[in-house]
């Protein structure tokens, strides 16, 4: 079951084309990558998906039902650009967002003080939000995202200004909501994040769908059969026919193999010249490499 699907999804801002009959599934409980270069309709799709903006054609699914005014409430969006209102005090704003959400009073304060025991921030209740520095700031936007327990939570760039013990901490909430059965669609810029994280991304460009599916199976996909061994001795001279753009270095060489071999034939190769093999495994591209290369690609169509 997929808790959003854009169905041939059209919006435009004057002449300009944002999202360009754009189709897309986005599967319950996945931690799902939205990527694409600056420019490329990631937030025009997701104000769309967030019942900020309305398509100009096409429609959205949420659960299974045409996206309506009472969706929202079951999605946190967490933007890139921050919106806390920085003269009220913290406690009292992330009460007041959670009631915009459609939480009673009573529920919101529990929720409230279970984050703020989880973060080890109570005594920020009574700060106003312009005392915080930008971490604690961050802290307290993902805090006002996921206050009312949202089905879908969207993250945009949510490690953005924090150090590496607090982005760890935030990588762990996100992980322990995902455990809970919480779909989590997830924007960033920073592919180890993507796949450190990430079930499935789609990447768009220009507004379309360039490339869609599991992060595993697209590596798999662009692979191109290129290996690293590690050994101890010397490396046979048959092995250079075996292999194309060897780079050998003491211990260690990476190589792409032949038409007509295959990884099993080059370690059985080593094995019987005498080569003791250390390490072997196969390089996957990395998901910023194939990034790099569809975007290119796309752009110069």
């Amino acid at each position: 079951m997929d808790i959003i699907e854009i169905q041939n999804v059209l919006k435009t801002y004057g002449s300009q084309v944002a999202v360009n009959r754009l189709c897309l599934k986005i599967p319950k409980g996945k931690i799902f990558g939205l990527l694409g270069p600056n420019g490329a309709g990631k937030t025009s799709l997701i104000r769309m998906i967030t019942a900020i903006t309305r398509p100009d054609e096409g429609r959205i699914l949420f659960d299974g039902q045409p996206l309506n005014s009472a969706h929202p409430e079951r999605i946190g969006y967490m933007p890139e650009e921050r919106g806390l209102y920085k003269k009220m005090k913290v406690g009292e704003m992330l009460l007041y967002l959670a009631q915009l959400k459609g939480m009673k009073k009573e529920a919101a304060q529990k929720s409230l003080d279970e984050w703020f025991a989880k973060f080890d921030i109570t005594g920020w209740k009574d700060k106003k939000v312009e005392e915080l520095s930008k971490g604690q700031q961050q802290k307290v936007q993902f805090i006002s995202t996921v206050l009312h327990g949202p089905d879908l939570l969207i993250l945009d760039e949510p490690f953005s200004g924090l150090d590496p013990v607090n982005s760890n901490l935030l990588k762990e909430e996100i992980l322990q909501l995902h455990r809970q059965g919480v779909t989590i669609l997830f924007s960033t810029h920073r592919m180890e994040q993507v796949e450190e994280m990430c079930d499935e991304i789609v990447l768009i460009n220009k507004g379309t769908n360039i490339l869609d599916g599991p992060v595993k199976n697209i590596k798999q996909r662009f692979k191109e059969n290129i290996f690293e061994v590690e050994y101890e001795g010397e490396l046979p001279s048959g092995f250079f026919d075996r292999c194309l753009d060897v780079r050998a270095s003491e211990g260690r060489a990476v190589f792409r193999l032949s038409e007509g071999q295959t990884s099993n034939g080059v370690v059985r190769a080593l094995l019987d010249s005498g080569v003791r093999l250390v390490g072997f495994r196969e390089i996957l591209p990395s998901m910023n490499d194939i990034f790099i290369r569809l975007v290119a690609e796309d752009s110069h169509a």
